[in-house]
C-alpha cells in the first residue's frame, strides 16, 4: 500500500484454545502474556520504551484457534519492528517471579469478564453450545488452570508450540517485499520446524436452555444456532442473511426490536467460524419484563426469514453493506494485514478483494431463504439468559422454528 506512511507486520501462530486439554486451559493465552514480560536481552520496560520511543502500536491477542502478535511503525522503522517482534516470540524470558505476578494478572481478566454481563452471556452460551469440547471453553482459562502453570510448564509449551510450521508472518504497508522477506529470513530464518501436533475434533452441538440469576439491572440474552465452517461453499449467502437478520441498523432485528418497540438499546447478530464448526447467535439486553417478548421476536425473525423470499431491495442493501464495509476496514493496513493471514490460516491462499466482493454479489434470495432453512432447523435453538430472571421459564417450544 505505498499511499500510506505506515507498516502492520504481525506474528501468527496457528495454535489457540481449541488445541489445549482441560488440565491448561488458557496456556495459550498466559504465554502470550508472557512473551511480553521481556526477553533474554530486553526487560518489558526496554520492551514499551523501545516502541513508544518511535510512536508505534504494539499488541497481541489469542483466539481459539491462533495467536497474533503485531506492530505498527511508520515505514522507516521495519527493521527495528521486525527486531522486536522476532525477540519477543523467539526469545522469552518466562522468569519465575513474573510468572507469579502475571497469574494475578490474568485472574483480574478472568474476573473482568464475570462483570461484564454481555461478554459473560456469550461466554456462557459458548460453554453450553459446544459442551465437552475445547471451542466450548473460555480462551481466558480458569482460575484454577491459571494457577497451576509455572515456568517449566510454559517453556515446554512454548517450545513445542511456536515452531516454524505454526508460524505466518503477515505484513501490509509501504514495503518491499524483498526487503522483508530478507528481514523475515535473518530474524526467523532459524526457528525450529516442528513439534508436537495438535489433533482437532469436530464438536457436536446439543442446543440447550440456560437461565442464570444475576443481580443486574438489565437481562442479557444470546440466541444461536449451529453456522458454517470459515471455508464452507455457502458462507457469503451466510454474511448476508447475517447482516439482514442482525448485522446492520436496517436490519431487521434492530428495526423490530428497538426502533419499533424500544425492546433494546444493543441488539445484534454475528457469526463465528472455525475450521469445522461456526455458529449464528443473536445477542439482546432488555429489561428483566421483557425478556419473553424479546425471545418471541427474535424467533419470529427467524421463522420468517425461513419462510418467504427476501425482497430485492433488501437483499441489494445487504450486500452494499457488507462490500462498503469490507473496503472501508481494508483502507487500514492492520485490519488488512489480519485479513491476508486469516486467508493463510484458513484457505492456504490469498483472495483478491474482486474476488470476496463477487462471492458476495453472487448471493440470490434463493440463496439466503436456503441457508435460513439449513441453518434455522426445528430444535436448532439454543439459549442462554443472564440478567435478575428468578424464576424465568422458557419451554423448548418456544423455540420453535416451524
Amino acid at each position: 500500500m505505498t499511499q500510506v506512511r505506515s507498516i502492520s507486520i504481525g506474528v501468527w501462530l496457528t495454535r489457540g484454545s481449541r488445541h489445549e486439554t482441560a488440565e491448561r486451559g488458557g496456556i495459550a493465552h498466559f504465554v502470550e502474556h508472557m512473551l511480553f514480560k521481556g526477553t533474554a536481552t530486553r526487560s518489558a520496560e526496554d520492551i514499551a520504551q523501545a516502541i513508544d520511543s518511535i510512536g508505534g502500536q504494539l499488541d497481541a491477542f489469542t483466539a481459539k484457534e491462533y495467536a497474533s502478535y503485531y506492530i505498527k511503525v511508520l515505514d522507516e522503522h521495519l527493521p527495528l519492528a521486525m527486531d522486536i517482534l522476532s525477540d519477543i516470540v523467539r526469545n522469552p524470558a518466562f522468569s519465575p517471579d513474573d510468572v507469579q505476578r502475571e497469574k494475578k494478572v490474568v485472574v483480574e481478566e478472568i474476573k473482568m469478564v464475570e462483570d461484564t454481563p454481555d461478554d459473560l452471556v456469550h461466554e456462557l452460551f459458548t460453554q453450553g453450545f459446544w459442551e465437552n469440547h475445547p471451542l466450548g471453553r473460555p480462551i481466558l482459562g480458569r482460575p484454577e488452570t491459571v494457577d497451576s502453570f509455572d515456568a517449566d510448564l510454559l517453556r515446554r509449551y512454548f517450545r513445542n508450540a511456536y515452531t516454524a510450521d505454526n508460524l505466518i508472518i503477515s505484513a501490509v504497508g509501504n514495503l518491499d517485499h524483498d526487503r522483508v522477506r530478507q528481514l523475515v529470513e535473518a530474524k526467523f530464518g532459524s526457528v525450529p520446524r516442528s513439534g508436537e501436533t495438535a489433533g482437532e475434533e469436530a464438536p457436536t452441538v446439543v442446543p440447550k436452555i440456560l437461565i442464570r440469576n444475576k443481580e443486574l439491572e438489565q437481562s442479557h440474552v444470546c440466541l444461536g444456532a449451529s453456522s458454517y465452517p470459515q471455508n464452507h461453499d455457502d458462507r457469503y449467502a451466510s454474511y448476508v442473511l447475517n447482516t439482514m437478520l442482525g448485522g446492520s441498523m436496517s436490519s431487521r432485528l434492530f428495526q423490530n426490536v428497538r426502533e419499533k418497540r424500544g425492546l433494546a438499546y444493543a441488539v445484534f447478530s454475528g457469526l463465528s467460524a472455525y475450521r469445522d464448526a461456526g455458529s449464528f447467535t443473536i445477542y439482546a439486553g432488555c429489561s428483566n419484563a421483557a425478556v419473553g417478548e424479546v425471545i418471541d421476536l427474535v424467533v419470529e425473525e427467524l421463522r420468517g426469514i425461513k419462510q418467504a423470499p427476501v425482497p430485492d431491495a433488501e437483499l441489494q442493501r445487504a450486500k452494499d453493506h457488507l462490500k462498503g464495509s469490507l473496503m472501508l476496514s481494508l483502507e487500514n493496513t492492520a485490519s488488512r494485514m489480519s485479513h491476508l493471514a486469516r486467508q493463510e490460516i484458513y484457505f492456504d491462499r490469498q483472495f483478491g478483494l474482486d474476488e470476496t466482493l463477487q462471492g458476495v454479489e453472487r448471493v440470490t434470495a434463493s440463496d439466503v431463504q436456503r441457508v435460513a432453512v439449513d441453518l434455522f432447523k426445528n430444535g436448532s435453538l439454543a439459549a442462554t439468559v443472564l440478567g435478575n430472571v428468578n424464576g424465568l421459564e422458557i419451554p423448548p417450544e418456544r423455540l420453535e422454528l416451524g
